[in-house]
């Protein structure tokens, strides 16, 4: 029908505004009492930026729809480091700071290859999967508090002006962003699946490819406005952050509310697609931004066009196979 087109669309604007309202307000709570910019960055701004693929996935598996859960969070990853990362390395590549990096790449190829052991050898996520997922969370969170604080940054320039506005407004932006992205991921994953089973789609290739891309527009307007006033690290680094928490957070809560079996809605000759393809592309996009970048302590244009032209190449892979 034609309705849930709307709906979905309606679903996407209320994530990007909820996301961007919770972010506001969370990082205007957090520097009113003077947290340190890197733990807001590391923390607020990423988990703040990756809520909608937790409200989605979350919802998605609690009403049975683990493919949904499943492919929003692969598939953000993806377009994160493929898409959005790539076009502003693409645009305009930046010297980068390792040592800003070296932790949170470190724990998402922990994540990462965890995530990946438990897919290959059992097939299924057990709630045991999901909590060991969430203590790995937790235990970066801690790393990283830990980290700020031993280094605390100076207040940036503009922190003045952001205490000017009254402490109600910014809980209210923060209290009206959680539930705009609450009403968003609803109507994503309801009209996403309606969408779907009547297009003759499945599932896992509607959240790999576009429910995907849609919770991921925070990040995206993240790294737009970042490379406007050129702070590309920012984006950079939020980019690795939500990438971790993708798999650490999204998936670890959405397993753990509801345990659910690896999708196998697309094969290539007899073996699970997503082992073939989603799986082994997110290490290898992941590789291709970090493992250089920390090496020659910059990006470079060749890897944004090569982000792209996989990404391009995947995306032709799940609608025409």
């Amino acid at each position: 029908m034609w309705y849930w087109y709307l709906l979905f669309v309606v679903g996407l604007v209320c994530l990007i505004k909820g996301g961007d309202w919770f972010v506001d307000g969370a990082t205007g709570i957090a520097r009113r009492f003077h947290v340190p910019e890197f733990i807001i960055g590391a923390t607020v701004v990423s988990i703040g930026t990756t809520l909608p693929e937790v409200m989605v996935s979350a919802t998605s598996a609690v009403q049975g729809i683990g493919d949904m859960a499943y492919g929003n969070a692969i598939g953000s990853v993806i377009c994160n480091t493929a898409l959005i990362s790539a076009l502003t390395i693409a645009i305009r590549p930046t010297k980068v700071e390792r040592k800003s990096f070296v932790t949170p790449v470190i724990c998402f190829f922990i994540a990462a290859a965890f995530y990946v052991f438990i897919s290959y050898t059992f097939k299924e996520f057990t709630r045991i999967t999901g909590i060991i997922l969430l203590c790995m969370f937790v235990a970066y969170m801690a790393l990283v508090l830990v980290r700020g604080f031993k280094n605390p940054e100076a207040p940036a320039a503009d922190e003045e002006e952001g205490e000017e506005s009254p402490l109600w407004k910014t809980i209210l932006f923060l209290v009206l962003g959680a539930a705009l992205i609450a009403v968003g991921a609803k109507l994503l994953v309801d009209n996403g699946t309606n969408i779907a089973e009547s297009l003759g789609v499945p599932k896992t290739v509607i959240a790999l490819t576009f429910v995907a891309l849609g919770t991921s527009l925070p990040e995206l307007v993240t790294a737009i406005t970042s490379l406007i006033k050129g702070h590309s690290n920012l984006s950079l680094g939020n980019i690795v952050g939500a990438n971790l928490f993708n798999l650490v957070l999204v998936c670890g809560a959405s397993i753990t509310l509801a345990p659910f079996k690896l999708p196998v809605e697309k094969t290539i000759a007899g073996m699970n697609a997503s082992l073939v393809v989603d799986l082994p592309l997110m290490l290898l996009v992941m590789v291709i931004l970090t493992v250089p970048t920390l090496i020659r302590q910059k990006l470079s244009r060749v890897q944004g066009i090569a982000l792209l032209a996989l990404y391009a190449g995947y995306l032709v892979f799940q609608f025409a196979m």
